[in-house]
């Protein structure tokens, strides 16, 4: 079934070769899924290149995607999150043929360009960038389970026992500044770990 698809699909493409300039080189293009359908997308097409025989004008699909380290309860746990949700990148030579088959694909809602219907390539300095960060080291976060203005209280440390408000939140160090009344009545602010508090 998938096989008369792809015939479908290919007898029609030849119909648009024309559809678009032919280009020599190739490119990096960006097209328009709907969030959440990125890996679906990017194996269909993945898919119908193989099934096709287009290895030869269609090259790479990715979905970008960055590692953070999230520190949770103590723990690190890897996550990997797409750079640009909702986009997946193609390189290939552009003609009407190929322009048809990405953009019939499933899930595929437009490429990327000054009207949508026109594609435009990345530069190489945009390529460059995505795919560094996609090979970057993972940043650390902290998953931290509080919001500013909430109470908490203090479990260990100096000030421990004593409950606060939370007034600011810095994920990227997993640190929380609270304020708290110290035994005068006075507000203190202070800064603690996200292991050294608990929610009320």
């Amino acid at each position: 079934m998938e096989q008369e698809k792809d015939l479908e699909v290919k007898e029609a493409a030849a119909a648009h070769m024309d559809d678009c300039e032919p280009e020599n080189e190739r490119h990096w293009y960006v097209i328009h899924t709907a969030t959440g359908y990125e890996n679906k997308v990017k194996n269909d097409l993945e898919r119908k290149v193989r099934s096709m025989g287009l290895e030869a004008q269609i090259f790479n699909v990715i979905v970008p995607l960055e590692k953070e380290i999230v520190i949770r309860n103590g723990k690190e746990h890897t996550v990997e999150r797409k750079l640009f949700p909702g986009y997946v990148l193609v390189e290939m030579l552009m003609n009407g043929f190929s322009w048809y088959v990405v953009r019939n694909t499933p899930g595929v809602t437009r490429f990327v360009g000054p009207d949508g219907t026109k594609p435009s390539p990345l530069t190489r300095s945009e390529v460059e960038s995505i795919l560094k960060a996609t090979q970057a080291e993972a940043k650390v976060t902290f998953d931290i389970q509080v919001t500013e203005g909430e109470g908490v209280r203090v479990i260990k440390g100096s000030y421990e026992n004593y409950t606060g408000t939370v007034v600011a939140i810095d994920r990227e160090n997993g640190r929380v500044t609270i304020v708290t009344q110290v035994m005068d009545g006075r507000d203190v602010r202070v800064e603690l770990g996200v292991d050294e508090i608990e929610a009320l």
